[in-house]
């Protein structure tokens, strides 16, 4: 230890310097490499501190250390002198994995042997102050100096920026002469333009649909993206990625595969269709479908359909149904399914190259490093391939045997099963097959056959990629990148299969598509737009770490898109009967109600104006209170619309003491003094019912042992839905289709369900308006 902190000492780093890097065995491993092949090319002339720098650099920053020996002696024989020479080095290198490397491109790439001479910098530096001159002279020392280096830097790309730097030092100070008290003063900020009122509302409109948003205050998925997505490896250029293993087939096979695509990226939503889609899948539809759509490439639908005994016909269509209603259309619809011969036919290969067995030991997992290895795993491979025949014969009972490859994942599992036993039908291939792979071993081979550019998943999956790779090589096929994200949580909800399952069952929620879950069908019953997923999956973005999300980003995002889409009508839901009696019997007239008060040119609709009409209970109070605006004996309020004020004359009660009706009179908003409020109303309107939905669990993570001991289950909350039967809504909603969409005035968005019939509507409140639904 010591001999090796007197090495990393000796080529300039301090003592603490070089008592950290110990501490990191893979980069003291590899500095330590570095400085002994250094030493062995410069001879007895030795490694000074500069040299020593960047051989410390080399170590930390190559992920490819077969090629350390090579720059090692670059950087010993003073061929790469500078850092700018060694990050364009590191760059090639990665770029160029197979052997050997071409050097007078490396050179050429790297400004070995270029020499900038003092005139040639002193020259180049004129001609950018000549340049910016007048702008100088005006500016003088406020002027963004970083400007000059950056233009100068760019002329003289291999000269050392402290002598740039000092030289435009020295010709601004020449032409500027030295600063004087008013250079030295802070530059004053402009005053930021305050955005007009109308443009905020336009801005706030903004929605993301199939990744892509009007340029404003939001932001589109692939924006949200860039900083992910600037890491992605360009299509053919799979060997960039870091940990992406080059065997000495690698540049071949993507050569093939880049004459198959042309170039294009080529991406895959792979569900497996056992369930519903829920809120988490549409961020994975949006990334995988929007990044395909940003970049002019294409997204397959690749249902993984490995395991016939979850699998049915409902979750199928269900899952085409629900990306095709966000918006994205597949560029073909595939199946794991569709390439079980070919994945057969790989796995017999796979035994025959000596990377996997059978194995007759029970459960599907061998644990932990240090595990015992399977008695099976040194079988010969003649023996292994008898087995695995067999096994495809159904000459097995389940469970007695599987197909294992020999290698151990990530996260300690060992020996991963390839293929396993199930005498269940398979929906799409009958009893063809009676052994079904798994898929750690699918997955990444059917990317392979779909030629996908950019494998990406949550990152749970992460624990794989190292299979991934593994398996692809020892094939000797095409491989991928994967890519992982942190996958999308939601408060207050549960997402997993199970879960739901028992909610249904228990008779806690009615089915999948509930209002009150997160799925996506139940969603788009609840009225959310697909517009507005989209457009909440482009703002939450894209990191690689997990998040979760409240409900309310979710609901703040539907709001911005119902109101630009959602025509308003009036609806009571809790009515209370008004009778004007200073209008005749048979008053009626006609009132229009613009569809957009906004925009009053997107069109309206006519409600009837009678001497009978409906108010909310709340709107009216027998007892004033401060604060309290609307309707009481004592205060008038206006009918919205309607141009009418009304004031109480009667209060009528029933036995019990309830107010049953009001009895008023009714003067001109024009004439009467101006009201302190005006309330929404109806007139000859349609009964209905409404179901208005709170949160589905009472704490926020329901899952939590911490925070529910007793298990999610017991968190429900008891009033997470309240249906009204009497609800009267205004004749306009009349011809409304299922899923249409309103905003029901001073109450909330609402949606007509599923449930609605001819003789009654049903309407589910999607979200409340934005003002608190509680304000007085």
């Amino acid at each position: 230890m010591a001999d090796t902190l007197g090495l990393f000492t000796s080529i300039g780093l301090s003592e603490q310097k070089a008592k950290e890097t110990l501490k990191n065995e893979a980069l003291s491993g590899s500095l330590k490499e570095a400085i002994n092949q250094a030493q062995r090319a410069c001879g007895s002339s030795g490694v000074d501190k500069a040299m020593g720098t960047l051989l410390y650099n080399l170590a930390s920053r190559l992920k490819d250390t077969k090629r350390l020996t090579f720059l090692c002696d670059c950087i010993a024989q003073c061929k790469i002198c500078s850092e700018l020479q060694l990050t364009a080095a590191l760059e090639f290198v990665k770029s160029h994995p197979q052997d050997p490397i071409n050097q007078k491109e490396f050179e050429e790439a790297c400004g070995i042997g270029v020499v900038i001479t003092p005139e040639q910098i002193e020259e180049a530096v004129e001609k950018v102050i000549k340049k910016h001159k007048e702008q100088l002279l005006k500016e003088r020392y406020h002027f963004n100096m970083g400007l000059l280096m950056g233009e100068a830097r760019s002329a003289l790309k291999w000269a050392d920026g402290k002598v740039i730097k000092n030289e435009v030092d020295m010709q601004v100070l020449h032409l500027l002469g030295p600063k004087t008290e008013a250079d030295l003063e802070k530059k004053s900020k402009p005053p930021k333009a305050k955005a007009a009122e109308n443009e905020t509302k336009v801005k706030k409109a903004d929605v993301a649909v199939n990744g892509e948003v009007t340029p404003g205050e939001g932001k589109s998925l692939m924006e949200q993206l860039r900083g992910a997505a600037l890491k992605f490896h360009k299509p053919g250029e799979n060997y960039k990625t870091e940990g992406y293993v080059v065997t000495p087939n690698t540049m071949n096979l993507l050569k093939k595969h880049l004459e198959f695509t042309g170039g294009q990226i080529r991406t895959r939503f792979p569900p497996e269709p056992n369930g519903i889609l829920h809120i988490g899948h549409a961020k994975a539809i949006n990334f995988n479908f929007g990044y395909a759509k940003a970049n002019n490439g294409i997204c397959f639908l690749r249902y993984d359909d490995t395991n016939p005994e979850k699998e049915e016909e409902k979750y199928f269509t269900g899952i085409r149904d629900m990306v095709e209603w966000l918006g994205y259309k597949p560029y073909a619809v595939t199946h794991a399914s569709d390439n079980f011969q070919e994945l057969y036919d790989l796995a017999v290969d796979l035994v025959r190259r000596g990377h996997a067995y059978v194995c007759h030991q029970k459960g599907e997992e061998l644990k932990g490093h240090n595990a015992p290895p399977s008695p099976w795993r040194d079988r010969p491979i003649e023996e292994s391939l008898v087995l695995f025949e067999r096994m495809k014969k159904g000459l097995f009972s389940e469970g007695e045997a599987t197909l294992r490859m020999k290698m151990v994942m990530e996260d300690g599992k060992m020996d991963p099963v390839a293929y396993r036993i199930k005498y269940t039908p398979h929906h799409r291939t009958g009893d063809e097959w009676c052994i079904y792979p798994t898929y750690d071993y699918t997955h990444c081979l059917c990317d392979s056959i779909e030629n996908i550019t950019h494998s990406l998943c949550t990152k749970e999956f992460q624990a794989r990629r190292s299979s991934y790779f593994w398996l692809c090589n020892a094939l000797d096929v095409y491989c991928p990148v994967q890519w992982e994200y942190g996958r999308l949580n939601l408060t207050y909800t549960v997402v997993s299969k199970r879960k739901i399952i028992k909610l249904v069952e228990t008779g806690v929620v009615r089915d999948w598509d509930d209002p009150r879950l997160f799925t996506l069908t139940a969603l788009r019953r609840r009225g959310f737009p697909p517009e507005a997923i989209n457009n909440f999956c482009a703002r939450v973005g894209v990191t690689v770490s997990q998040t979760t999300t409240e409900p309310h980003l979710l609901e703040s995002c539907v709001r911005d898109v119902l109101n630009e889409s959602a025509p308003r009508a009036m609806a009571v839901l809790e009515p209370l009967k008004v009778t004007i009696t200073n209008l005749p019997e048979s008053s009626k007239s006609d009132v229009r109600v613009p569809d957009f008060p906004g925009n009053e040119a997107k069109g309206s609709h006519v409600v009837a104006f009678t001497r009978t009409i409906f108010i909310e209970q709340s709107d009216f109070r027998e007892v004033m209170e401060k604060g309290y605006k609307r309707l009481t004996p004592e205060q008038p309020v206006g009918l919205r619309h309607a141009g009418s004020v009304i004031s109480v004359q009667k209060v009528i009660k029933d036995a019990q003491g309830k107010v049953v009706e009001l009895e008023v009179s009714c003067c001109s908003s024009e004439t009467a003094e101006k009201p302190k409020a005006f309330i929404h109303w109806v007139s000859e309107p349609l009964l209905c019912e409404v179901r208005l939905y709170e949160r589905l669990f009472l704490h926020k993570h329901p899952e939590d042992p911490s925070e529910v001991p007793n298990g999610f289950l017991s968190d429900i909350n008891p009033n997470s839905m309240h249906t009204n039967t009497s609800a009267l809504v205004d004749i306009s909603v009349k011809g409304a289709k299922v899923f249409d969409k309103f905003q029901f005035e001073r109450v909330g968005y609402f949606s007509l369900d599923p449930d609605s019939t001819a003789d009654k509507l049903v309407f589910n409140r999607t979200v409340t308006l934005k003002e608190d639904p509680g304000k007085i």
